[in-house]
């Protein structure tokens, strides 16, 4: 990954991952990809805050909104998270996107540890795009700066508690088999391809 600035980094990573998926789509599934509408940066502390289905985004989170099909990032959590370097961004900007491919999915495809398979999809869409489609290039100490940005937000958010997020190691192992493994190791063994 750079030394870009945050916005350079959450539009290389969302340009990476999408077109992973435009790429790649039909390897997997039947359905159609069609991009999730990128909302991007907001403030969640300001009156005017975006809404998902007529609620208004948390400050500090970052979503997938099933029903208006956008992904968008807190500004506050992301410029915490770029100050410890890069990666942590492309990491939410990945795991968003891979609640997009849930939603785009016939529901077999839909693993009940959604969290964690969202961090399997990141895994495997970050390192499609960096080997497969060369939109992404990993520098020395990215694969850690990678872990360390899973395990901040693990346990400390107040939205990402291991009981619905899964755990750091279990988050880690997730990320990695979809790194390791790709896209068909983040699917469930009934999944139609």
């Amino acid at each position: 990954m750079s030394e870009d600035t945050l916005e350079q980094d959450i539009a290389a990573a969302a340009e990476g991952v999408d077109t992973f998926w435009k790429n790649h789509w039909s390897e997997f599934f039947t359905e159609s990809y069609v991009s999730p509408t990128v909302l991007g940066l907001y403030d969640g502390t300001a009156p005017d805050a975006p809404t998902c289905g007529g609620e208004k985004l948390e400050p500090g989170n970052a979503f997938y909104c099933v029903p208006e099909d956008y992904v968008a990032w807190d500004i506050n959590l992301m410029n915490t998270g770029h100050a410890a370097g890069d990666a942590y961004v492309y990491f939410v900007v990945a795991h968003e996107w891979g609640h997009a491919v849930q939603s785009r999915l016939s529901s077999p495809a839909q693993d009940i540890g959604r969290e964690l398979q969202a961090d399997c999809f990141a895994g495997a869409e970050l390192q499609g795009a960096a080997s497969l489609d060369e939109t992404i290039i990993f520098e020395a100490g990215d694969q850690e700066e990678l872990a360390a940005a899973i395990a901040s937000v693990s346990d400390t958010l107040p939205w990402s508690d291991s009981a619905d997020h899964g755990s750091v190691e279990q988050r880690i192992h997730a990320y990695n088999k979809g790194v390791e493994g790709g896209v068909e190791d983040c699917l469930p063994l009934t999944t139609p391809r």
